[in-house]
């Protein structure tokens, strides 16, 4: 409520209310520099508001109580890296290890995002696209109560976005609260239960 977040002279985010409810999908819009990730960003904890409170979860993320709550939200961002000499299954056991989730779901993840014939090859023979589901793998470990999405469809071709929203849908319908955003109103907004438009 009331959130601001200020880089000297730059306003990223300017006095944003927004309220997010569970099972809901809400897509945020916006182009290059809207705020966008500043948000997902203030969410996570990664950074402070200047002004204004951010709750998720029933907790404030600068909080030390947010690190459990942390363990309950999921996050792609919109330039996924990982290190290149790593397979697939290795990148999604060691982030299954921080989450503190069984190593053994990490299949059917791979499986269900389209990519576990590719799971002992290294990252960096993924092209951009498999890189990117194996993203979303990552983000989906122990299924998140909370789901931040940064640009989630970058590098996809039609049928794997078509694919990727399934998966959103599939995760909606379970109870997650999911935020998406994109700065194509037209792909995302057929996708999600509400738009929210941030342009300042």
């Amino acid at each position: 409520s009331g959130v601001s977040k200020h880089y000297g002279t730059l306003h990223a985010v300017a006095g944003l209310d927004l309220e997010l409810h569970q099972a809901e999908r809400v897509a945020l819009v916006g182009h290059n520099g809207a705020g966008k990730s500043t948000l997902i960003k203030l969410m996570l904890g990664v950074i402070r508001p200047t002004e204004g409170h951010v709750e998720v979860l029933g907790v404030d993320p600068a909080h030390h109580a947010f690190a459990a709550v942390r363990m309950s939200m999921g996050f792609l961002p919109e330039n996924v890296v990982f290190p290149p000499s790593m397979t697939g299954a290795e990148v999604l056991s060691f982030y299954a290890r921080l989450k503190r989730q069984p190593v053994s779901r990490n299949r059917a993840l791979l499986e269900r995002v389209g990519i576990a014939a590719a799971a002992s090859r290294p990252v960096r023979t993924y092209s951009k696209g498999m890189r990117q589901r194996l993203g979303l793998a990552q983000a989906l470990i122990g299924e998140p109560r909370v789901l931040l999405l940064d640009e989630p469809t970058t590098g996809l071709d039609p049928a794997s976005r078509q694919s990727f929203y399934e998966i959103v849908a599939e995760f909606g319908q379970k109870g997650t609260t999911l935020l998406l955003s994109s700065h194509v109103l037209a792909e995302i907004e057929h996708q999600a239960d509400r738009v929210v438009m941030l342009d300042h």
